[in-house]
């Protein structure tokens, strides 16, 4: 067999044992089903995964060129990583997160992939799969942290939320098949229900520890990040770049206040900021597709970059994918087939200030999330951010049709946000062209924004092996970070609920850096864009495959 055949396999084996990332993928093959997590069936799925890695152990890679030698090795990791996941994280012992169906119902309701007919048939068997999900979930987990306890009963009910409207509109495109739809969103509903009121039940005695220790934070770290930087290095390397942003950050609010330093400086300017550029939930949508199409305006302007005229739709976060995020990019899945109205739009989601809060903490969201920061928030998850490498990497697999979609199916975390991170300074650095105020607002707001990145690094490692305690991630959010306290609040619970992920900004951002920087020392006279359009041929390797794939060594 062709190393390209047993990738295909591989792949194939993966998609199949998770089906709701194929489905997000843009693989529906197995769309009617729903991962199983019952002992019995992480059993299964660890076994097919242990055959995986011994047929790929198998495969010399002497014999294959750099492309395909690349695509060995991340299928190596993902695969070796998904085992330990399952093996020795066991994740789905203790997150009911993991167990929650929204991720499996949304993109069947959310996207305009295939015919209404499939789609709902689809979406019927898997609501009819819910009950027993939920049921094997409450059989299977114990110890659970309050924390994640909480945001599941958020979701839960959101979820529910998302069985109401939207799928009324969905089957109002294919009536005939209300008698198999309609009990089977029954039989959901009232399981998803069941499933609250457990959650509740268990939420005064939720008291599991949601923190990996050193051991188990190592390994998930090494996994996610694809590289051999340790904690230690990670933690090093932020906590002096954090005084390093701190010295510049000063450096410029003491220009724009034009006064010398003192003090409460930086705080004080980032408030007059926030307070001349005022957004609210009426607002917030409409500002945020404004910041988009400013950007884009300015990448083209400056030609940093090949631009995809892609579609992009922005839409308020349902709330069943609330509570980790403010804002995510959503691009269609690269394995989606082209539809006959074109490709399907990049969904750009914006999370407004939740409906049971104070006016108070409305007003803190919205001073963290004011105009400046929505304009740094379009760069990363926008243009030349998210959006647009997104977009370059699903058009990677034109150039290699006989070979299986390795690097955009198993996308890098490190690569991708590293490069948002990345293109947040090529826009702060040239500005937008609006005007000094606003030029002036928006690098404040990036410089703030990496405080955030880097004090991210910093929690994920110290609350998972550290011992950090949430007083102490407060105060450095609150303090160094010049954060608000909602978003601080909301931080600290991104970083007990996530593990490593919160690190691939910062160290991302010096990968990519440093790719970039190479790449224009070994290419001497070639364009920003020509640079920066190379550096997004390849898909969405990690940096380390990336710097092969470049022959940057």
């Amino acid at each position: 067999m062709s190393f390209r055949d047993l990738a295909e396999r591989v792949l194939d084996a993966l998609l199949e044992s998770i089906p709701e990332a194929a489905t997000a993928l843009g693989d529906h093959r197995f769309d009617d089903r729903l991962g199983d997590l019952s002992p019995e069936g992480v059993a299964a799925s660890a076994e097919v995964l242990g055959d995986a890695l011994t047929a790929l152990d198998q495969v010399e890679e002497a014999d294959l060129d750099v492309e395909d030698a690349v695509d060995l090795e991340i299928l190596r990791t993902t695969v070796a990583a998904r085992r330990w996941e399952l093996t020795e994280l066991r994740a789905h012992e203790i997150d009911p997160l993991v167990h929650l169906p929204g991720d499996a119902l949304y993109p069947l309701l959310g996207r305009e992939i295939g015919d209404a007919e499939a789609r709902l048939r689809a979406l019927a068997a898997r609501m009819t799969a819910v009950p027993r999900r939920l049921e094997v979930a409450r059989r299977v987990l114990h110890d659970m942290p309050r924390v994640h306890v909480e945001t599941a009963i958020v979701q839960t009910r959101g979820i529910a939320g998302m069985l109401g409207a939207d799928l009324d509109t969905l089957l109002d495109r294919a009536p005939a098949l209300r008698a198999e739809v309609l009990p089977a969103r029954a039989a959901a509903l009232d399981a998803l229900a069941e499933h609250t009121r457990w959650l509740e039940a268990a939420l005064p005695t939720s008291d599991g520890d949601p923190r990996l220790g050193e051991r188990l934070y190592a390994a998930r770290l090494w996994y996610t990040l694809d590289t051999e930087t340790t904690p230690d290095v990670v933690l090093t390397r932020a906590e002096s770049d954090l005084q390093a942003v701190e010295e510049e950050i000063a450096e410029l609010a003491s220009r724009i206040e034009k006064a010398p330093q003192r003090p409460g400086q930086v705080r004080d300017v980032l408030d007059r900021l926030a307070a001349a550029a005022p957004v609210d939930d009426s607002t917030v949508l409409a500002l945020n597709e404004q910041a988009l199409a400013d950007v884009t305006r300015r990448v083209r302007e400056l030609d940093l970059v090949t631009v995809p005229d892609d579609p992009v739709r922005i839409i308020e976060m349902p709330e069943s994918r609330r509570g980790l995020a403010v804002a995510y990019c959503d691009p269609p899945g690269p394995l989606e087939p082209p539809g006959p109205a074109g490709p399907q739009p990049t969904l750009y989601a914006i999370s407004p200030a939740p409906s049971d809060w104070s006016a108070e903490r409305v007003a803190s969201f919205y001073r963290e999330y004011n105009g400046h920061m929505l304009r740094n928030l379009a760069t990363h998850e926008g243009v030349p951010g998210h959006l647009l490498q997104l977009g370059h990497s699903a058009r990677h697999r034109a150039g290699r049709p006989d070979a299986a979609p390795v690097r955009v199916a198993l996308g890098s975390g490190t690569f991708i946000e590293g490069w948002a991170v990345y293109a947040e300074s090529l826009i702060a650095g040239a500005g937008l062209g609006l005007g000094e105020d606003v030029d002036a607002g928006l690098r404040m707001h990036r410089l703030k924004t990496l405080l955030r990145t880097t004090i991210n690094a910093i929690l994920d490692v110290r609350i998972h092996s550290r011992g950090m305690t949430e007083a102490e991630a407060m105060s450095l959010l609150l303090g160094r970070g010049h954060q608000e306290e909602g978003e601080a609040v909301g931080k600290v619970r991104r970083a007990l609920l996530t593990s490593a992920q919160l690190t691939t900004y910062h160290v991302g951002w010096h990968e990519v850096s440093d790719v970039v920087r190479r790449l224009r020392a070994s290419r001497p006279g070639a364009t920003d864009r020509e640079l920066h359009d190379a550096v997004l041929a390849n898909g969405s390797p990690s940096p380390r495959h990336l710097r092969r794939l470049l022959g940057l060594g």
